[in-house]
């Protein structure tokens, strides 16, 4: 099963565009990233720049409107993720309770969809999707 933790940093939908990471933190982060790697369950993983940096494109009046960051009315935003693949959702929470979070960090942990868990009618809905998977188009 595939699980997405999602790394939500307090305070980082205040960060400047320049924020400074910790070399120390970054160090065991690292660590952790690979003992990841080292169990076979890290599929991808990637961190993300501040909203500050950021846009956000919203369709309430039916046309879509884009803000630029950052986002006065953000309470949590993600400084992150991590894709594992492993068997269990309680495997998936023991890999993100070895994590080494700050005291202001949350690991919010979510399966990922498979074409199994949906009806046949919306798996013909989305034939030909699954050869698109885990393929990234690039400009």
């Amino acid at each position: 099963m595939r699980f997405m933790m999602l790394m939500i940093p307090l305070g980082y939908e205040t960060a400047p565009p320049d924020v400074q990471l910790d070399p120390e933190r970054m160090a065991a982060m690292m660590k952790y990233n690979e003992a990841l790697k080292d169990a076979g369950v890290l599929i991808t993983l990637d961190g993300l720049h501040p909203p500050s940096m950021g846009a956000r494109v919203s369709f309430a009046t039916g046309k879509p409107v884009v803000t630029d960051g950052p986002f006065t009315e953000a309470k949590e935003v993600l400084g992150g993720y991590w894709m594992i693949d492993v068997a269990s959702r309680e495997e998936a929470i023991a890999w993100a309770k070895k994590c080494p979070a700050s005291t202001n960090e949350t690991i919010e942990i979510r399966q990922v969809q498979e074409m199994a868990d949906f009806s046949e009618e919306l798996q013909q809905v989305a034939a030909g999707f699954t050869e698109m998977q885990g393929k990234t188009a690039r400009r």
